[in-house]
């Protein structure tokens, strides 16, 4: 490598960059999944592209790989809220281990009996394939609608399942006999105590510590987060543990903590996110060679109908057995379970041990997860709509940015109103903040100013609010209710406010009636806080 080698790779590396960001927008309103625009780039460049680039180095490409899959959950960690995921942890549990073992079964003798694969192969593919993918679902769901409750199931599954999937995989692959069931069993339940132990030891210190250090620059406080998240994957693979999971709950308790500058930590999280898909699947992308595909197109077609119409619903119905599921949102799940960059970079693992025709399971892994993403990912939308569990209602969740002033134990809250936002007109005074916390400032239309008690905010608006260290948590809190209840949040119990939420068509009626009830309210009752 010289100077002049690392200007050219450079320039390429932020062409492919800005060719990257400029597919999301193009996928977005297409509805085509950013991956496989990704994985045409790196196929673009390859060898038997216009590029001519010649890389075949599996092992690379699977170390790289892990490394992108650490920085992906970490930034799924960080997004997933506690209060969503919480229900749905028993049925991620079941999804992830029995889901997994049904799954792995079913595609297994669907390769050794309908393409006539040999058993170690048709347990490597099933294996390999039966694990969702964190980078495919957490994208996926940032468009599609779903309720709170399958959201939570789908994230949870996709973070947990991967520790039995590599495990599998690496039992499949080594040479000599597999290990008993029993034995299989035991040693993914351990690694999974173990990665779990260590990722919510990790993230509850870290949290801890980002709560009671100041740091001198915010922008450290990103980086912090994340070497903390990433230290908790390696020290839960060090302990032979899962690194996998380790790193995810680590991630989790990080982000659902009230931890400074969190809207800034989520959006570097999100940005190095970004960096580690595009490369991951570029990546995966130089490592095929095209022409060889033609002659596994027809095997993967057959393994991935198998999976996507048997495997994967048998394993959601026999393992969401224990659970009341609606019929519906078992179909729905039995649909989303999305394949992406992690079943490939699995399928590096039997080609770096020399597994005999590891090539070509590679090759068959790499049609399933192509062609079926193209099929399962825009299609999604439209099956949740017509298995009525789209949530069409916009998301009233407000981000707040807090920085600590620790010298005069406060804290500066900046949040923005959005447009779903129902504090859209209400007055300051309305906002009933807790005594010790107050809007300071309000920006409009890019010129700021001092509000009054009368002031009404707008959608648009950004606010600065100061809270003594005491109230920050009720001031945030107070905050998020007006935005998700308007002015009547906490006048009201929450099932009547949440059944008196008005519907588009009626809503100027039913505000006005809500005002009337406030005014009468607080002639003859203190309001509450």
């Amino acid at each position: 490598m010289t100077v002049d080698r690392l200007n050219t790779l450079l320039l390429i590396c932020s062409l492919v960059l800005l060719v990257a960001v400029a597919a999301v927008r193009l996928s977005s309103r297409t509805g085509l999944p950013s991956l496989l625009i990704y994985l045409g780039i790196g196929i673009a460049i390859g060898q038997d592209g216009f590029g001519g680039v010649v890389f075949d180095n599996a092992g690379l490409t699977q170390i790289l790989g892990y490394a992108a899959l650490v920085v992906i959950l970490a930034e799924g960690g960080l997004g997933t809220k506690w209060k969503e995921i919480r229900p749905a942890l028993p049925q991620a549990a079941m999804l992830s281990t029995l889901g997994v073992a049904v799954s792995v079964g079913v595609t297994a003798a669907g390769a050794h009996y309908l393409v006539g694969l040999e058993w170690r192969q048709a347990l490597l593919i099933g294996a390999v394939v039966s694990s969702t993918d964190a980078a495919a679902v957490f994208s996926v769901l940032r468009s599609v609608p779903l309720p709170a409750r399958l959201t939570g199931v789908l994230e949870a599954e996709s973070g947990f399942n991967d520790a039995p999937v590599v495990i599998l995989v690496v039992a499949f692959s080594t040479a000599g006999p597999v290990d008993h069931w029993y034995v299989l069993i035991g040693e993914i339940a351990l690694e999974l105590a173990i990665g779990a132990a260590i990722g919510l030891a990790i993230g509850w210190l870290g949290a801890f510590g980002m709560r009671h250090v100041a740091l001198p620059a915010s922008g450290l406080y990103p980086i912090a987060v994340m070497a903390i998240a990433v230290s908790a994957y390696a020290a839960g693979a060090l302990a032979h543990g899962s690194g996998f999971l380790a790193v995810y709950l680590a991630a989790m308790v990080l982000g659902n903590s009230k931890l400074p500058h969190s809207a800034a930590t989520r959006g570097f999280a999100e940005g190095v996110g970004w960096i580690g898909q595009i490369g991951m699947f570029v990546l995966l992308g130089l490592l095929v060679t095209p022409h060889k595909l033609l002659d596994d197109t027809w095997p993967a077609l057959v393994i991935g109908m198998v999976l996507t119409l048997f495997a994967r619903p048998a394993s959601v119905f026999l393992g969401l057995l224990p659970f009341r599921v609606p019929w519906r949102e078992k179909a729905l799940l039995s649909w989303a379970g999305l394949r992406g960059a992690v079943p490939i970079v699995l399928a590096t693992i039997p080609m770096v041990a020399r597994v005999p025709d590891s090539e070509r399971v590679f090759n068959i892994v790499f049609v399933l997860v192509v062609v079926y993403t193209l099929i399962q990912g825009p299609t999604l939308p439209w099956l949740a709509k017509r298995l009525r569990l789209g949530d069409n209602e916009e998301a009233a969740d407000l981000g707040i940015e807090s920085a600590p002033l620790e010298r005069l134990r406060g804290h500066l809250l900046s949040t923005s109103i959005g447009p779903a936002s129902r504090m859209h007109g209400v007055e300051i005074s309305e906002l009933r903040m807790p005594a010790g916390a107050a809007v300071t400032l309000v920006v409009r239309d890019g010129k700021s100013f001092v509000p009054s008690p009368t002031t009404v905010l707008r959608r648009g608006d950004e606010l600065l609010v100061v809270a003594t260290d005491p109230v920050r948590d009720a001031a945030e809190r107070r905050l998020q209710a007006v935005s998700e209840g308007g002015k009547l949040a906490g006048w009201l119990a929450p099932e009547r406010l949440s059944a008196q939420r008005p519907a588009p068509q009626r809503f100027a009626g039913q505000r006005r009636r809500a005002s009337g009830r406030l005014s009468e309210r607080r002639t003859d009752q203190r309001p509450r806080h």
